[in-house]
């Protein structure tokens, strides 16, 4: 197949900017460029850290550190400046007797006790019956600050009390202190001077998650991370993996800048190519569309971007990211058979920038294309939920296999499918973006199309009542394209549209063509009396007259295509061989000519003859197999003798299947029926 670059130089002014666009997104540091498997032995050379970054932990066992922070309440204590001032104050006031001597002392030792803390001797109540008080730790706030603190730092109520008898004891060691204390009474003085807090030991117990370290432990530079040829256990892939994250995120490149910037050209330019080539291959006339050259280059940016951004700031949820609803939005403005190369360009950017990329590209390939498949059958209402489940269960099973792939993966797997899940969401309740697309570019969507074949919207309406004749060889065209259409896989919906529309024109004089006639004996015919160029003029008007009218009710592009190519350069033959045979001029006929364009796609093809083959199927006299193929046969060579199919990009395959469906429409519609017999008496 010989490749033709597009003639038109404009066409290169967008390529040159998203070129510009992708160079500028490329990652400035150096790619951690090893790949690895849990269980496979390490095919590189000994790698040795290049500095010191910290191991962090893995999902799993973050949350296992979490599950147990949660079922442990370390209690929460306020420090009260006020009790110890009461304390030391009422044991100064302790009547000892005989030993009142000993007061300064106990007043001294109580003042060191009070300034650790004490607490009460009762156990701490929880709301929560399924946790347990910390043995271990508290919190002490004071001034305004709390610290965590060892439990055994402070005293009991009871450890208080025996902490002043032993401290006193050294010193006393003839004197009964216990004894002394209880007559006294300077035990009842002894109080909790750290008070409970419930309502902060209930905070700091549901934001104890918090404190939980994401790491476990750290690798020092020029330290030996993994030897060559060997096995590459749980262990070693978690330290593997902390290395690359900490290298992608921080290190940077080492080499010249040049050849950085030069690598981040060529991949952009390899990228540019590839979609440029998969557009010249798949669907050459785009470049003649500037609209639709321009969508598509904007959703391979978009897709890009998205890429690029989410690898960057948050690589965890590049699960999450609908990619399926680009092959959607693509859909909607282009045959299945072009979507998908553009779409697999669009998924290039994964394998290159995103450290899991194979697993990227193949699941949302996959995941892609069964959209393309589904999506047409299940778009409306809750059909939508069900292939939203359809596209979840697909990137489910990829994703799973490459879990099994992967074996021992310490990974969180249920937090990726619940990314996952709300990925496969989103790409249903991100589709209507594609009515924002269409407004944008100047698009038809099928959605759009099947409105446009509505028969009661006002336009087709106005159109039934001012020219019932045309309004209903319009309905029989539809019926035509619609099953040729299925049968050459077309596009059915613009096919439906563009047929009740292509002799739109015709409303705006409709007793010039002889379906609106009147059947009424002895009307008047509008041709009588008129000259055969002055009577082709006015049947060729209604191209013009078509495409005025959908220019003022802004039909779409494409719409107006059928109204301009249905009858392409071709002439109206009734007249010009009327005007022939009366001694006309053969030199003087362009008058008798249409100034449209020739069909260009296979819709247009179509239509053409569809269109062509009703008005003639009611001249026909009989209907028999043969007739019919005579018929048909006649039809196709007339337009192809005429030159309208020159310039089509249909295929001969497409033309048999075109005229086969044509004769067993026009033999079923067309059959004999059963004559009912007469009841006698």
């Amino acid at each position: 197949m010989q490749i033709s670059t597009p003639k038109i130089p404009r066409k290169y002014f967008p390529l040159a900017v998203l070129f510009a666009v992708l160079v500028l997104l490329m990652p400035r540091t150096a790619k951690f460029n090893y790949d690895y498997k849990k269980g496979t032995p390490w095919p590189y050379e000994t790698l040795i850290s290049q500095f010191d970054f910290p191991i962090l932990k893995t999902e799993e066992q973050i949350q296992e550190e979490r599950d147990q922070a949660g079922t442990i309440v370390v209690p929460y204590y306020r420090f009260s400046d006020e009790v110890t001032s009461t304390v030391v104050k009422n044991a100064q006031s302790v009547d000892l007797g005989s030993f009142n001597s000993l007061r300064p002392s106990v007043v001294n030792k109580l003042g060191v006790i009070y300034g650790k803390g004490v607490i009460s001797d009762g156990k701490v109540k929880l709301d929560h019956r399924a946790a347990q008080v910390s043995d271990n730790l508290i919190y002490i706030q004071r001034n305004k600050r709390a610290v965590q603190y060892p439990r055994s730092e402070v005293y009991k109520v009871s450890e208080a009390r025996d902490q002043l008898v032993a401290m006193l004891a050294q010193t006393y060691p003839s004197v009964n202190l216990d004894s002394l204390f209880r007559r006294s009474g300077l035990y009842e003085v002894i109080v909790p001077n750290l008070l409970y807090d419930k309502t902060m030991t209930e905070l700091t117990h549901a934001d104890s998650d918090d404190y939980v370290s994401p790491t476990l432990g750290y690798v020092k530079a020029d330290e030996k991370i993994v030897s060559k040829g060997e096995i590459v256990t749980a262990e070693i892939a978690q330290i593997l993996d902390s290395y690359k994250a900490e290298y992608n995120k921080v290190f940077g490149y080492s080499g010249p800048r040049v050849l950085l910037f030069l690598g981040n050209i060529l991949l952009a330019l390899a990228m540019l190519v590839v979609l440029f080539l998969a557009l010249q291959f798949t669907a050459p006339k785009i470049f003649e569309r500037w609209n639709r050259y321009l969508f598509v280059l904007t959703v391979f940016l978009l897709a890009a971007f998205v890429t690029f951004f989410v690898e960057k700031y948050a690589p965890t949820y590049m699960y999450m990211v609908p990619f399926p609803v680009f092959a959607l939005y693509l859909q909607a403005f282009f045959r299945r058979q072009q979507v998908f190369p553009m779409y697999v360009v669009i998924l290039l950017p994964l394998l290159i920038f995103c450290g899991n990329g194979m697993e990227l590209f193949v699941m949302y390939l996959t995941a892609g294309v069964v959209t393309l498949q589904t999506f047409p059958n299940l778009s409306k209402g809750w059909q939508q939920f069900l292939n939203a489940a359809i596209i979840f269960g697909v990137e489910l099973v990829i994703f799973g296999g490459f879990r099994l792939i992967d074996a021992g993966s310490n990974s969180a797997w249920w937090i990726d499918a619940v990314l996952i899940f709300v990925g496969s969401a989103a790409t249903v309740a991100l589709y209507p973006l594609i009515y924002l697309f269409e407004k944008i570019f100047n698009l038809v969507s099928t959605t759009r199309l099947i409105e446009l074949a509505d028969t009661s919207n006002p336009l087709l309406q106005e159109l039934a009542v001012k020219a019932p004749g045309t309004f209903q060889h319009c309905l029989q065209v539809m019926n035509i394209v619609e099953a040729v259409g299925r049968a050459t896989d077309a596009k059915v919906p613009l096919l439906k549209a563009g047929a009740l529309y292509h002799d739109l024109g015709k409303m705006q004089n409709p007793l010039c063509f002889v379906e609106n006639e009147s059947s009424t004996p002895g009307a008047p015919k509008y041709h009588e009396g008129k000259k055969p160029e002055e009577s082709a003029a006015d049947i060729i008007r209604h191209v013009d007259d078509g495409l005025a009218i959908a220019e003022e009710h802004r039909l779409p592009e494409d719409i107006k295509a059928f109204i301009r190519s249905h009858h392409g350069t071709s002439c109206a033959a009734y007249f010009l061989n009327k005007y022939l045979n009366d001694g006309g001029d053969p030199s003087a006929t362009d008058v008798f000519y249409y100034h449209g364009q020739k069909p260009t796609t296979k819709e247009e093809v179509i239509l053409m003859v569809c269109d062509s083959i009703e008005a003639a199927s009611r001249t026909l006299k009989e209907f028999t197999p043969e007739a019919v193929d005579r018929f048909v046969e006649g039809i196709v060579a007339g337009k192809e003798k005429a030159g309208q199919l020159e310039d089509a990009d249909i295929t001969l395959h497409d033309l048999n299947l075109m005229k086969r469906m044509l004769k067993t429409y026009l033999l079923q519609i067309h059959h004999a029926r059963v004559a009912y017999p007469k009841r006698n008496g």
